[in-house]
């Protein structure tokens, strides 16, 4: 009772016996310390090899296994250090580390405003209401793309002296008297080299836009 207490025995033979289990304690602290370090110094050795092997073949996989070996590390790492916080202090870390980290959307997307008006009055006494502010937030969306027909029109005009016909010449096309312009071109080659898309399962996707 008086080793609960925070009270040392009376006896020596209790006192004895209390210094062998802090003792063993101790050393099994110092151990669990000592593997983490060397496990700490091993990854760190190891992650440095990955780094300098990062622009060579695979390297993808590469950045893949060093972002799990830093994440491992820093767990190690927070766990050895974990004695000198508190346990709510850990508990925030742990639950901050575990939050993803949300980058803002690229300002060159388009964006659409909608506002969702508040109530007029209180809904509990009707009394007037005062604007406070706003909270903003961005949701990505994504809208299919679309075809367009561009109808080009030249006008033919005559002179009322000579009878002479007048019109502008015709547009230059990426492929003479073709219907393909120049920009959906550039899309069929992007989605074939670009993103492997063969020309079969292109016509599938545009037949399904009413485009033959």
């Amino acid at each position: 009772m008086a080793e609960e207490n925070g009270e040392l025995p009376d006896d020596v033979e209790s006192l004895r016996r209390l210094v062998r289990e802090r003792s063993a304690e101790r050393d099994l602290a110092l151990d669990a310390l000592k593997n983490k370090t060397l496990e700490i110094e091993r990854l760190k050795l190891r992650l440095a090899k990955l780094q300098r092997m990062k622009f060579g073949p695979s390297s993808e996989k590469l950045e893949r296994a060093i972002a799990q070996l830093e994440l491992a590390l820093e767990e190690l790492e927070a766990s050895e250090d974990a004695p000198k916080s508190p346990p709510a202090a850990i508990e925030a870390i742990a639950s901050e580390r575990k939050k993803p980290a949300r980058r803002p959307l690229p300002d060159h997307l388009a964006r659409e405003r909608v506002v969702h008006p508040p109530v007029t009055a209180c809904p509990a006494c009707g009394g007037q209401v005062r604007a406070l502010g706003e909270d903003k937030s961005e949701v990505l969306e994504y809208v299919p793309g679309h075809f367009k027909v561009i109808e080009h029109v030249r006008p033919k005009v005559s002179c009322r002296s000579c009878e002479a016909i007048h019109q502008a010449p015709s547009p230059v096309l990426p492929i003479e008297r073709g219907r393909p312009g120049s920009g959906l071109l550039a899309h069929v080659l992007v989605a074939k080299y670009s993103d492997h898309l063969p020309l079969y399962r292109q016509s599938e996707i545009y037949a399904r836009e009413g485009v033959e």
